[in-house]
């Protein structure tokens, strides 16, 4: 290898290591019965340098995405955010119930209590540059009711 060749590489790899660096903390996913056709993610994340999420999925899912509710008015609302979620710089996001999360629909079987489910979650820094991290989230019983982001028929 050349002396080129060695530099582009460790540049490449420093990249990617710097695309890599957001910090995941207390992630789980509520649980799920059977027939049940959706669920929630949730974690808190903190990007060193800043990011934005910009895609989530999981094999236990047809369809994974990123969502936050918020009150319009007097009516609480869902929906996907296409253009991603952002992650200021050294700020930590909380992906939770009745805010940011992550919805899992279409799923393929029940989500029992102490389980757990691979993520993926993708990420594009300032550059642009995509990098992705492979999580296991443990699943989990939420105090909250049907009512929140994992009821089954929910508006967009």
């Amino acid at each position: 290898m050349t002396l080129k060749t060695l530099v582009f590489a460790a540049a490449l790899m420093g990249s990617i290591v710097h695309a890599q660096s957001v910090d995941v903390k207390d992630a789980w996913v509520r649980t799920s019965v059977p027939g049940q056709r959706g669920t929630g993610a949730f974690m808190k994340l903190t990007a060193k340098d800043g990011a934005t999420l910009v895609s989530v999925s999981s094999p236990v899912a047809g369809v994974s995405e990123v969502h936050e509710m918020k009150m319009e008015g007097d009516i609480m609302k869902m929906r996907a955010l296409p253009a991603g979620l952002l992650l200021p710089a050294g700020k930590t996001v909380e992906l939770k119930p009745g805010g940011y999360h992550v919805m899992l629909m279409d799923l393929k079987a029940a989500l029992p209590k102490d389980s757990t489910i691979p993520l993926t979650l993708v990420f594009k820094d300032a550059k642009g540059v995509e990098s992705r991290l492979e999580l296991k989230l443990p699943v989990a019983v939420s105090a909250v009711s049907g009512a929140g982001p994992a009821a089954a028929a929910h508006k967009h």
